[in-house]
């Protein structure tokens, strides 16, 4: 029946009870009702804002030729002034003669302040078309008009600020103690009515809150919202400055121009809200109850915490389980029992890749699809366990690997060259002694010439990064390192011996069975860093 009424009612003529039943059928259905809801975001396209578009027929050429004073009631008497002159609108419509007196000595028409002529009254009213159907602004031309436009209307705002006067701040109390106050359902576009308008307060805020609203629905989310409809880069920026403008404005606007610009800030706030409901589809604000819970549930007490520890001088505490007390009670400090060396289950790199070096070695001849590093399990906890134990993992190197297999098969490689061989490791007993012997016996009797000529271990680069430190940089040109391998080291490590221990690495990585310590000594000496070289030299010879 309400429906009904609505279709059958003019909106126009019926404004007030069209209203009433609106409200009347949002207060019978619950919030969540999608039937009293525009959900596709649609406007009202039949509410069109008619005025003067002749510019031949328009009286604003004469107007504002007399020199008379704004007065100083203005804002109390504007809506009594325009209700006046639409009553004298009509009867000049239906053919009554009404002489210029008499509208009476208080109603006389006044000159206004502010120069109004007929472009600014077209472009004024002009921005209602914009602010009734906003897509309009998404079009490249339609943009450029409203921009212009607006910008003309803001200067004036920003150019004629009214005055808080005594007048306004009586008809804000008449309006707070329910006053005498007229409502128009339509702007009135009488080109005699703008200079009036103009210096209205209420009639200000109307204006710039229209442009707060058309701003938020170009900027929001909206479902129905077309996919064509997006702002660009521009437009956003002019958008966003001209909010922070209107603003300022509706703070600048009496009476209490700076509470109606927070309240009207925290109302388009809490839009925003509203928004995303219906963007997810407006779910119910009503929680259902889960059909097995009990309308009522009974009060437990909370047990205090003596009730989890046990009886006696043991204090066990309890976990409500046998084995969970058990287990938590193995240790009296949890935090020890967590970093006690049992509980390291990291292998080390020699028990890890033992198998891989194995298949790697060309005399075993095993193939590829049968290798270890082929597995796919395997390469992940390989990459963890290099990450964790080699200093090779983040080590930048020139060659480029297209698989994972084929960059572990390379880890590998240079791995067996530092470990020890499996077989050494397997040997125990009088066997393993005797080896070690022989190989004391074999290293000793080599010459300091021959050990200079042996590839450099990972303990004498571990000893010589720390000494040579901060001076590492100064010899990575002479090791015919690139600029790019030197901007990586320093980027992955702020200690210098890290930076050091990695310079040596990737030098001994590039180098590989010549990177030797006589050929280090040499590029230290050309870096002219002597005394490095030297304390080498030393070190090499006190080892034979």
């Amino acid at each position: 029946m309400c429906n009904d009424l609505l279709r059958r009612l003019s909106k126009s003529q019926n404004t007030v009870f069209c209203g009433r039943i609106q409200l009347f059928l949002a207060r019978l259905f619950p919030l969540s009702e999608k039937s009293g809801l525009n959900l596709q975001s649609q406007f009202n396209l039949e509410n069109v804002t008619v005025f003067n578009t002749n510019e031949h027929e328009s009286t604003l050429g004469q107007k504002c030729t007399e020199d008379r004073a704004v007065p100083s009631a203005f804002s109390r008497r504007s809506q009594a002034v325009v209700a006046k002159f639409s009553k004298h609108a009509e009867e000049r419509e239906e053919g009554m003669d009404v002489e210029e007196g008499e509208m009476g000595d208080d109603e006389a028409p006044t000159s206004c302040s502010i120069p109004i002529d007929y472009n600014l009254y077209r472009k004024f009213w002009s921005l209602q078309d914009y602010f009734r159907n906003p897509v309009q602004c998404y079009e490249k031309v339609s943009w450029k008009t409203f921009l212009k436009y607006s910008e003309e209307v803001l200067a004036v705002f920003k150019s004629y600020k009214l005055d808080d006067t005594q007048a306004s701040r009586k008809k804000l109390e008449e309006l707070k103690t329910g006053g005498e106050h007229v409502y128009f359902a339509k702007f009135l576009t009488s080109e005699k009515l703008m200079d009036l308008q103009l210096s209205d307060s209420n009639f200000r805020r109307h204006i710039l809150l229209q442009y707060l609203i058309l701003f938020q629905y170009l900027k929001g989310q909206v479902k129905f919202k077309s996919s064509n409809y997006v702002l660009t880069d521009e437009q956003s920026l002019w958008i966003e400055d001209t909010t922070k403008a209107v603003y300022q404005l509706l703070s600048e606007n009496p009476p209490d121009g700076e509470r109606f610009s927070k309240m009207v800030e925290h109302i388009l706030n809490t839009e925003e809200n509203w928004n995303s409901w219906k963007n997810e589809g407006c779910p119910s604000f009503v929680k259902e109850r889960p059909p097995d819970s009990k309308p009522t549930r009974p009060v437990r007490k909370r047990p205090a915490p003596e009730d989890f520890l046990g009886k006696g001088s043991n204090k066990k505490i309890l976990m409500g389980n046998e084995e969970l007390t058990r287990l938590w009670n193995l240790c009296p400090d949890n935090m020890e029992a967590c970093k006690s060396e049992s509980r390291e289950y990291m292998p080390t790199l020699e028990e890890f890749f033992e198998e891989a070096i194995e298949q790697a070695d060309p005399e075993n001849m095993v193939e590829n699809k049968y290798k270890a590093v082929n597995n796919s399990n395997y390469g992940w906890r390989a990459l963890r366990l290099l990450a964790r134990r080699s200093p090779h993992f983040f080590q930048p190197t020139n060659q480029q690997f297209k698989s994972l297999p084929e960059y572990l098969e390379n880890m590998v490689i240079k791995l067996a060259k530092e470990l020890p061989p499996p077989s050494e490791e397997i040997k125990t007993g009088e066997d393993e002694d005797e080896e070690d012997n022989d190989a004391l016996l074999k290293e000793n009797n080599e010459s300091p010439e021959v050990q200079r000529d042996k590839a450099m271990t990972g303990e004498q680069i571990e000893l010589f990064a720390n000494r040579l430190g901060e001076q590492w940089k100064a010899l990575a040109p002479y090791l015919e390192m690139k600029d790019s391998d030197i901007r990586q080291i320093e980027l992955d490590s702020e200690d210098v011996k890290m930076r050091a221990k990695q310079l040596l690495v990737a030098w001994q990585d590039q180098e590989g069975a010549h990177a030797t310590p006589d050929n280090l000594i040499t590029a230290l000496t050309k870096a002219g860093l002597s005394d490095l070289a030297e304390s080498l030299t030393n070190d090499t010879e006190g080892s034979s």
